[in-house]
């Protein structure tokens, strides 16, 4: 299908790249593939693929090293497949702009799962809207206004600039430190006490059972990430 997303899969090792080939070929999506860091950004720059499929164990490098390189010409969702389960391996994926971080092994439904919603989340990217909605709150970014059941709810000006942030960002999970330089500034990165009171706030003023957010998600030990009730 010619109109199907293109995806490139930066992967060396040949056996998980067959099973990677056979279950995305099955799923539809065209495919692009290459083994190392500068095979990888070749394919990027000269496909323009709408999704990558990232290991970091590449035989040139790290690839965390990639995903900066890649942020340069394109906004195209990055999703990093690694045997490394650390968290602070997660967590700077994440903060060098990848997408999600999909731990080996892992299943052909959860991947492909991942894999909708990274292009879902690109694809509502692009079309820029004003007024959001999820569940019965209203959002105008332009007005900054916020209404729940139609009535109006008063959020200050950090409320506002983080829920904003976080429904710019919808499906993707956005790190501590990201939400901070953003929201706060760069003089505040190790002020993580300010999220924690600020998400608080943010979901008893928004959430129907603040005590378990629907939209207004925890990412244990990363950082948050705004679900629609798409995603």
């Amino acid at each position: 299908m010619t109109n199907a997303p293109l995806i490139l899969i930066v992967e060396d090792d040949l056996e998980i790249l067959r099973v990677l080939q056979a279950s995305l070929e099955a799923g539809g999506y065209r495919l692009a593939v290459a083994g190392s860091l500068a095979e990888g950004l070749v394919e990027a720059q000269s496909r323009q693929p709408d999704l990558v499929l990232l290991d970091l164990g590449l035989p040139d490098g790290d690839g965390l090293t990639l995903i900066p390189r890649l942020r340069q010409f394109s906004r195209a969702p990055i999703l990093v497949l690694s045997a490394r389960g650390r968290e602070e391996d997660k967590i700077a994926a994440l903060d060098l702009g990848a997408d999600d971080f999909v731990p080996k092994p892992f299943s052909a439904g959860e991947l492909h799962a991942r894999i909708r919603a990274g292009l879902r989340r690109i694809r509502e990217a692009a079309q820029v809207e004003d007024l959001y909605r999820f569940g019965k709150v209203e959002v105008d970014l332009a007005g900054r206004t916020v209404r729940r059941d139609g009535i109006e709810v008063h959020l200050t000006p950090t409320e506002f600039k983080l829920l904003a942030t976080l429904i710019e960002n919808r499906g993707k999970v956005l790190t501590h430190r990201f939400l901070l330089n953003v929201v706060w500034g760069p003089q505040n990165l190790d002020q993580a006490q300010y999220l924690r009171v600020y998400l608080k706030q943010l979901r008893q003023k928004l959430e129907a059972d603040p005590a378990r957010p629907k939209f207004l998600k925890t990412e244990t030990g990363i950082g948050y990430r705004f679900s629609s009730a798409e995603i």
